[in-house]
């Protein structure tokens, strides 16, 4: 029976599987092959890795390894990411960023608090003397 390849980056690992780290570990530089030779966790998955650096690392997070198959998809949707990332900066926030002229500090952006409640904190303040 011929084995089953997995697509997805999200699937449990399993013992004496081949994975590339995804970031620097402690002694693993980005894109360290190694071996894994034990599975911890029920919700959270993790693992001991064997790298072929020569270090042996414990806990390491499912989202900090890869399948050395997947290295090059791993890559180019991380490019990808950034990318977008970078261009969700770039755009305008919203209608202060457009410069109708409203100040920020006065419309409230930038604040979780809604404007309603904002304006009703000023007017209180206003009414005791305190602003």
């Amino acid at each position: 029976m011929a084995k089953k390849t997995t697509t997805s980056f999200d699937t449990p690992f399993r013992k004496n599987e081949k994975v590339s780290a995804t970031l620097e570990l402690p002694g693993v530089p980005e894109g360290t092959v190694g071996r894994v030779k034990l599975v911890n966790g029920i919700t959270w998955k993790r693992y001991w890795v064997f790298f072929d650096n020569g270090v042996d690392l414990g806990q390491v997070d499912h989202r900090s390894l890869v399948r050395t198959k997947q290295w090059d998809d791993f890559q180019t949707h991380k490019a990808q990411a950034a990318v977008a990332g970078a261009a969700k900066a770039a755009a305008p926030a919203g209608p202060d960023a457009a410069g109708d002229g409203a100040p920020a500090a006065e419309a409230g952006a930038g604040s979780r608090i809604p404007a309603h409640l904002l304006e009703r904190a000023k007017n209180r303040k206003k009414a005791l003397g305190i602003e």
